[in-house]
């Protein structure tokens, strides 16, 4: 196993439970959107603790871009963040587009209490033949996946066709795009969309048992 990434934490040292999150394949982990979702659910009493990848933490330290990790390190690093903060059954795992997909695929095999995608990842934009669906199928872990319903990854129409696993529960962003941000005609702004997806998130949280 890897060695424990570092974290970046927010909330209450003893929250109801941890949640962890991960960062999306091009951006960190303190990106406007990460740090917005965190610092809502630590005001709602939980533990958040973010990381990166070895590669996002390598373009930290010498500021040159690298591609994502192949899977089996991503795969290896959400395990030893696991192992790193405590009883999997008291965490919470997920986040942004890949890093919550890299979560949801070792979810079951870790017990924890739920799972969290914020943006998920369905299929490549423009390839809604490729789908990155075949294990939410059968997924046994409780999750929320949290989706702009105009997001170029997977849109309300394209995962209203989806077979995915009664686990699985959908909360759906009005007009937003794979950052949940809706357009100016919406009406809506980006900080209400995130505060509702927060919200949302943490209901969801609450009816976890751990």
């Amino acid at each position: 196993m890897l060695p424990a990434p570092d974290f970046l934490f927010d909330g209450p040292a003893r929250g109801k439970c941890i949640v962890i999150l991960a960062h999306g394949a091009g951006a960190p982990m303190d990106t406007p959107f990460m740090a917005a979702i965190a610092a809502g659910l630590a005001a709602e009493g939980l533990r958040v603790a973010r990381f990166e990848f070895p590669y996002m933490a390598e373009r930290r330290r010498s500021g040159r871009r690298k591609p994502p990790d192949r899977e089996p390190v991503l795969i290896d690093t959400w395990r030893a963040a696991i192992a790193a903060l405590g009883k999997p059954g008291k965490l919470v795992i997920g986040g942004k587009s890949m890093g919550g997909r890299m979560a949801s695929l070792v979810a079951d095999e870790s017990d924890v209490a739920g799972l969290l995608c914020l943006g998920y990842p369905f299929h490549p934009p423009g390839k809604p033949d490729k789908l990155r669906t075949a294990h939410l199928e059968k997924l046994r872990t409780p999750a929320l996946i949290v989706q702009g319903t105009r997001d170029p990854f997977g849109t309300k129409d394209d995962v209203a066709a989806y077979a995915l696993s009664k686990k699985i529960h959908l909360y759906w962003s009005e007009d937003g795009d794979h950052d949940l941000k809706p357009r100016k005609a919406s009406g809506r702004t980006h900080a209400e969309a995130l505060a509702a997806a927060v919200a949302a998130a943490a209901q969801f949280i609450s009816t976890l048992k751990g």
